[in-house]
């Protein structure tokens, strides 16, 4: 890693292997090596736990929040503040938007969390925009999943 670079994290989500997406694309998973990344944040919807145990084997710190699809068995968490740097990093899945994707309820959320940058996914659809002086990043579906919401 360069000097001064910060740390590298991965920010993934909406897996659904193996009920939607049958794995995560061969020339992506070709860049996943092992303790490359620093940080993996995961907006939820494992849904198994390989799929955890399979993240965990990337980075040291592996942050993943409970998806409306995944298994209680998971022990994942609902919402949670990770903080990288001098970033405080809400990450939430996304289905406690309403409606689903609204700037304006993942702001509110944002804001409940006192977040510097809300990660989330549900959508499947990748985005990043600056509301407010807060960023919103959602990663879409790390395998293509198709999306029950579109």
């Amino acid at each position: 890693m360069a000097a001064n670079f910060g740390e590298l994290v991965l920010v993934c989500g909406d897996l659904h292997i193996p009920q939607r997406g049958a794995d995560i694309p061969v020339k992506f998973k070709k860049l996943l090596t092992p303790n490359k990344m620093q940080h993996i944040l995961c907006t939820g919807n494992l849904t198994s736990a390989s799929s955890l145990s399979m993240l965990r084997s990337l980075a040291p710190n592996v942050h993943c929040v409970s998806g409306d699809m995944d298994p209680a068995s998971l022990g994942l968490v609902d919402r949670k503040v990770v903080v990288v740097g001098s970033f405080r990093i809400g990450l939430i899945h996304g289905h406690q938007s309403v409606p689903w994707g609204s700037a304006a309820s993942l702001s509110s959320l944002a804001r409940q969390m006192s977040a510097d940058i809300l990660v989330s996914g549900h959508t499947h659809e990748a985005a990043v925009a600056n509301i407010d002086g807060v960023w919103h990043v959602n990663p879409g579906s790390i395998t293509g999943a198709y999306s029950a919401v579109s």
